[in-house]
């Protein structure tokens, strides 16, 4: 059985990277060989001479010694940063699902664990018929919801995990992440959402501009991950 999760957040801009990369290195903490995968990432700059995303650096450097390659780990590299569908429209591409699918299934082969990034939130477009949603049902992996703690978060965040359970998918757990320092009653906030959501609050993230990921990992219980 492939063991993994998928990661989506409420919107562009959460910190999922940062959540992707903190859970890595949680699930490296446990003695799991872990492959990130961000299998769509829209935004390029060239890196050592060659074309790659800053997220997909991040997450190639939390998996440590031996990780993936790049190119595995970001099968679709798309130059634009803008929506996905709109960046691969732009360079007379398309998004198609299986390619995808079939460089996770290579990854999962050879690992104990994938942490797969989604892209912006969970029904961003990838093409005329074809969102985010569509790749997470057709990987099949238990979803991890990155709730940005901001104004708003509360309907963003309880919708998207209905669209994830009507999705046929498992809520596997959240992480609250203080990306406004400036947000009222952010306690009452995340306990709103505990009281609601179906899932285990996996940690809070502190408003920590430019975190390191190895530490915000002591601040994740990935424990009902790998249950």
């Amino acid at each position: 059985m492939t063991r993994g999760v998928f990661v989506t957040g409420t919107d562009t801009g959460v910190g999922k990277t940062l959540a992707a990369c903190a859970l890595v290195h949680a699930l490296r903490a446990r003695g799991l060989r872990v492959a990130p995968m961000k299998p769509v990432a829209a935004g390029a700059a060239l890196h050592d001479g060659a074309w790659t995303n800053e997220d997909t650096l991040a997450l190639a450097q939390a998996a440590g010694d031996g990780a993936p390659s790049l190119d595995a780990i970001t099968p679709l590299l798309l130059r634009e940063a803008v929506a996905p569908h709109i960046a691969a429209a732009r360079e007379g591409r398309s998004i198609d699902l299986a390619p995808l699918v079939e460089a996770h299934r290579r990854l999962a082969s050879q690992w104990d664990f994938t942490v797969v990034e989604g892209v912006g939130g969970f029904h961003v477009p990838l093409g005329p018929a074809l969102d985010a949603r569509d790749l997470a049902r057709a990987l099949g992996l238990p979803v991890v919801l990155v709730v940005g703690l901001r104004l708003g978060c509360l309907n963003h965040a309880l919708l998207t995990a209905e669209s994830v359970e009507r999705a046929g998918l498992r809520l596997a757990g959240w992480i609250a992440n203080a990306i406004d320092p400036a947000m009222a009653v952010p306690e009452e906030n995340v306990a709103a959402l505990a009281g609601r959501l179906r899932a285990p609050l996996l940690g809070r993230i502190p408003f920590s501009p430019g975190a390191d990921a190895a530490k915000i990992a002591g601040l994740l219980d990935a424990a009902p991950l790998v249950a």
